[in-house]
Parts: C-alpha cells; sequence; structure tokens
C-alpha cells in the first residue's frame, strides 16, 4: 500500500469514533443502585440492540457497562441481553486467530464484572477454555460469572465460516434468573430444533437467544417464523436479540423481538436502529411476555435501502473516512449511489464530479446537476477530454493500425478513476463505486476505471432493483430527475451507445442470474424455465469468465441471499463449464 494513499486510518479512525460515540452516549454511574437481592414483580428484560465496532474490545466493553447501566437505572429492569461475540462483536474472523486478543477480553470482561452491579448482564464473546476455543455466553451478577454457555452448532455455510475457530458446545445451557428457570443459547442454535427441545426437557420456559444475524431481503419474517415454531413446539418464550450496524459487506439489521411460548409476537424492536427495547416476562399462569412495543416491518424497498445507509454510513465512520466522493454521470446508478450516500452522510460529507467526454449527451450533465442541487450536494464539473486525447497521443504510435474498440472505452474509464482517486487522497473522503450487481455479474465494467474506489454500496443490487429502489427514494422526496429513470442505460463510452448493444435487456439478465447465481441452477433449467437457450449461454459465460474482475472489486453491501464475495467462491483459473 503507497503512502498517501487514500485508505482507512485504521487504528486512530477506531479510537477516534470509539470516542465519539462514548462521548455521545454520555457517562453513566456504575454501581449506582445496590442489588435488590431478587425480582418483584414481573422479569423485565433489557434487549440491547447494539452497534459495535469488531476488534474494539474495550471499547466494546465500554459500551456494555454504559448500556447496562442505563437499562438498570432508566429502564429499572433486571438483565441486559446484548448480542453474539459482544465484546468482539461479528465476525472478528481471523483476528480469533491472535493470542492477545484473549488476554484483552479477559481484562474487559473484568472490569465489566468490576463496575457493572444491581443488574443481570448476558452478553457473548470468544472464550479459551484449554487447547479449545468457543462461541460463549457468560452471564454476569454482582461481578460474578452464574453462568457460562457455549455455542452447539456452528454454522459454516454463506457468509459463516464459524467451524474455522470454535469448537462446538456439547451441552444445554439452564440457569434461574429471576425465579424463572431459563436457557441460553448463541444464533444457530435456534435454527435447528435440539437445544431447544433439550433446554425444555430440563425445565426452561424462558429462552435467551443472542445474535449476529446478517440481514438480506425477507430475513426478518423469516427468523419470527422460525423462532415462532420453536417457541410452539417446545412451550418456550424467546427473546431473541440481535446485532446492529455494518460490518464491512455485512450490514445487522437489528430487529430483534419477543415470541410468546403459542407463537404470538410479544414485541419488535425497530430494524436498523440502536437501542435499548425492555419486555417483562411473567409466571402466571405460564411464563409469557407481557405486551410490547411492536415496530412494523419494513417494505421490501425501504428495507433494502435502509441496509444501504447503514452499511455506507458504518464503512465510511468506522474506517475513519471523512466523507464520499462519488462520480455523477446523469445514468440510474451514480444517482442512486448519490442519494444513498448524501442521506447515510449528510450532503455537506459528499462530493459529487462530474466528468464529461466528447460521447457525453448535454441532459446527461442536466441531470447530474440537478440531482446535486437538489440533494444539497456541492459537485465539480472535471471535462475528461484533455486527459483523454493525452492518453491517445502518447499511444498514437504504439496502436497505430487498430481500429477503436474497447481500448479507447476503457481509457475513458480510467480518465475518471485517476480524477476521483486523486480527490480521495486530497479530501480522505472514499470513493463509492457505482456499478449493480448484473454489471459485476457479467463483467460490464472496467478494471482501474469506473471498478476504481473504495466501496461498492450498489455491488448486491440488481439493476431492476436499483431502478425499484430509485422510484421509491424520490416518493420520499424527489431527487433524481425523472429522465433518469426513463432513459435507456448507457456507458456513455462510444457514440450512440446503449447497454442493450451488449447485454440482454436488463429484466431478462436479472432473471437469469437470479436462477444462476443465487440459486445455483443449472442452464437447462433456467432454460426450461422459458429462456432462450444462446442467451443463457452467453450470459453464463460471461459470468463464469469475470470472475478475476469481481476479485479485484471494491467490498459493497450484501442484500441478497448470495453475493459475490463471502457467498459466492468461485476459482479464477477452471476449466469447469
Amino acid at each position: 500500500m503507497r503512502a498517501g494513499d487514500a485508505t482507512p486510518a485504521h487504528t486512530a479512525g477506531r479510537r477516534d469514533l470509539g470516542n465519539r460515540l462514548r462521548k455521545s452516549r454520555g457517562r453513566l454511574m456504575a454501581n449506582s443502585m445496590p442489588q435488590t437481592g431478587g425480582v418483584q414483580g414481573p422479569l423485565r428484560i433489557a434487549l440491547a440492540q447494539t452497534n459495535l465496532l469488531v476488534g474494539d474490545i474495550e471499547g466494546n466493553a465500554e459500551t456494555v457497562i454504559q448500556r447496562s447501566c442505563q437499562a438498570r437505572d432508566e429502564h429499572k429492569a433486571h438483565l441486559a441481553v446484548f448480542p453474539e461475540l459482544t465484546l468482539t462483536s461479528y465476525p472478528p474472523e481471523d483476528l480469533l486467530l491472535r493470542p492477545g486478543l484473549y488476554l484483552r477480553v479477559q481484562r474487559s470482561l473484568d472490569r465489566i464484572r468490576r463496575q457493572v452491579h444491581g443488574i443481570d448482564v448476558l452478553l457473548g464473546l470468544p472464550h479459551r477454555d484449554g487447547e479449545a476455543t468457543y462461541n460463549a455466553a457468560f452471564l454476569l451478577r454482582d461481578g460474578v460469572v452464574r453462568a457460562r454457555c457455549y455455542k452447539q452448532n456452528l454454522p459454516n455455510y454463506a457468509v459463516f465460516d464459524e467451524m474455522r475457530y470454535f469448537q462446538p458446545g456439547a451441552d444445554s445451557c439452564v440457569v434461574e434468573i429471576g425465579g424463572i428457570t431459563t436457557a441460553i443459547n448463541i444464533c444457530e442454535d435456534i435454527w435447528v430444533p435440539n437445544p431447544a427441545r433439550a433446554a425444555a426437557a430440563r425445565g426452561a420456559r424462558l429462552l435467551l437467544n443472542l445474535n449476529a444475524s446478517p440481514y438480506h431481503q425477507g430475513k426478518s419474517a423469516e427468523r419470527e417464523s422460525l423462532v415462532a415454531q420453536r417457541a410452539m413446539d417446545h412451550g418456550l418464550t424467546v427473546v431473541y436479540v440481535n446485532l446492529v450496524g455494518g460490518q464491512d459487506e455485512l450490514v445487522f439489521d437489528g430487529s430483534s423481538f419477543v415470541m410468546n411460548s403459542d407463537g404470538t409476537l410479544a414485541m419488535r424492536a425497530p430494524a436498523f436502529t440502536e437501542g435499548l427495547y425492555t419486555v417483562d416476562i411473567v409466571e402466571a399462569p405460564e411464563v409469557h411476555a407481557l405486551p410490547g412495543e411492536k415496530e412494523p416491518q419494513l417494505p421490501a424497498e425501504e428495507s433494502i435501502y435502509r441496509a444501504l445507509l447503514t452499511g455506507v454510513r458504518d464503512y465510511v465512520d468506522k474506517n475513519g473516512f471523512q466523507g464520499a466522493v462519488v462520480g455523477l454521470s446523469g445514468g440510474i446508478d451514480s444517482a442512486l449511489t448519490l442519494a444513498i450516500a448524501a442521506d447515510a452522510l449528510g450532503p455537506d460529507q459528499v462530493e459529487a464530479v462530474l466528468m464529461p467526454s466528447r460521447y457525453t449527451a448535454s441532459m446527461s450533465i442536466q441531470d447530474a446537476r440537478e440531482e446535486a442541487v437538489a440533494l444539497g450536494v456541492p459537485y465539480h464539473i472535471i471535462p475528461i477530454e484533455p486527459t483523454f486525447q493525452a492518453f491517445l497521443d502518447a499511444l498514437g504510435e504504439t496502436l497505430e493500425g487498430t481500429s477503436p474498440d474497447t481500448t479507447e472505452e476503457n481509457i475513458q474509464a480510467r480518465c475518471r478513476g485517476v480524477i476521483l482517486m486523486a480527490i480521495s487522497n486530497k479530501r480522505r473522503r472514499i470513493v463509492l463505486t457505482t456499478g449493480n450487481k448484473s454489471e459485476m455479474a457479467v463483467g460490464y465494467a472496467t478494471l482501474y476505471g469506473d471498478m476504481a474506489g473504495g466501496f461498492a454500496p450498489l455491488r448486491d443490487v440488481p439493476k431492476m432493483t436499483v431502478y425499484r429502489l430509485s422510484e421509491w427514494r424520490n416518493r420520499q422526496a424527489p431527487v433524481i430527475p425523472q429522465r433518469v429513470l426513463d432513459r435507456p442505460p448507457s456507458a456513455e463510452l462510444a457514440p450512440d451507445q446503449k447497454d442493450e448493444d451488449t447485454l440482454p435487456p436488463y429484466p431478462v439478465l436479472d432473471a437469469i442470474l437470479e436462477l444462476y447465481v443465487e440459486q445455483d441452477r443449472s442452464r437447462k433449467d433456467i432454460e426450461a424455465a422459458g429462456f432462450d437457450p444462446d442467451t443463457v449461454k452467453r450470459v453464463l459465460a460471461m459470468v463464469n469468465r469475470n470472475e478475476y474482475k469481481r476479485r479485484q472489486a471494491a467490498p459493497g453491501i450484501r442484500i441478497s441471499r448470495r453475493a459475490f464475495g463471502r457467498d459466492r467462491r468461485y476459482p479464477i483459473t477452471s476449466g469447469y463449464e
């Protein structure tokens, strides 16, 4: 990595962010309430839906202390429940291979034990026991570890690879909390029947489940349906606490909830919002949660848009960038990217750069300026014609006798990449690339050109979803000119160029990609679904041969069941067809 490149201010950025978060939350006095010695009336549980920073063990411990004291003093809660792997946050990945991490975890756990009294605290952490490492949950009460529970089912699919780091726990964990026989388990343990069944067999009637469950479309409804079935099958009231916030390409939506043993929802916390949310548990005639606030589940487009906002905001803030830069072309992808950046970071933290070429239509410049003004984002116009011509002149002798092709188109895209990265270097603002999932799937993008940048908000968003999200954003307040939504998409790198000159129509392309990339369907299956065999063959070939581009692309936010990257790992060099 060269000095001067606009890269995350790793240590300083994380420390500054942690300080800002801690100052904004205020200082709460620990130990200000004596231990009551028992629960009078309902057991009040605070679901600590928390945005944590991977690797910031001391900062995350400070958050636990402050939130626990807030739950005790302001919400009069008897128990605060935090997400999975609270102290390291999730996923810590190969940080778990660092021996010093466990010393820091232990020191931070001891600090919480010393400073928090008068409320039970249930939190997650990685724990070493002899030669084995576990994904653990600890129950703390007045400075004492009252229970230590190990995750039994380690997911090793999609974005998860916990078997790389942890050993599975063997036994269910059942304790008394507020006089109620309570089971404790972690995330994946609720997705399989055995842990809940074993806990119920040991007399548990309340189940506390700690989670770091990443978002994808429809995930909240899936969780609630599954947990309702577990609750009814085993006569358990389930408290489901989930992480919130962005971590690299993953976004955690929170959406914590409580499900009664009859399968009815007692409360639901809001999606993508950090906070403490309380529920009262009573025993008469059986253990159940009293009705609480039920935030509505978000409609599809709003849910995706909120996920994208969360991912962009946290990637920028947690890595210490001073804002974002977006190349604004007048097309739909850059229009949506600019809206997301402005909504996530604030318009004063975003710069738009218009870089017209000899092939840029005047309406593209007009539409780009109109959107920047509507959003309140400052913009610059930097024509690339002089730079493009300089490259053509420099290459003139070398390329003499050849005809114009994609070489000249890519030079234009790379001129723009250089300009954006120069601004990024000077401003310490990250370049947000604007490519969508459809383009990345088939390689309709230029390495070191429009792919140049640090983060890709639309990387997992298909083209037709880009249109739906843009229309949804305009219904909140019109910022994207209607002409941008109506015009045929074009890269504007050649005369009268249209995307459909190279690609199938986007509705067809997205449908094929859905079947092939997300559902792993074969070519014959896709053809049997009614698609033209030649088109299917061409699209699949483009997907397969462009893995090398995706490996070099900026990370982006995962919103689907199967995104490129963590989810879908294909070899670059392969003879498989």
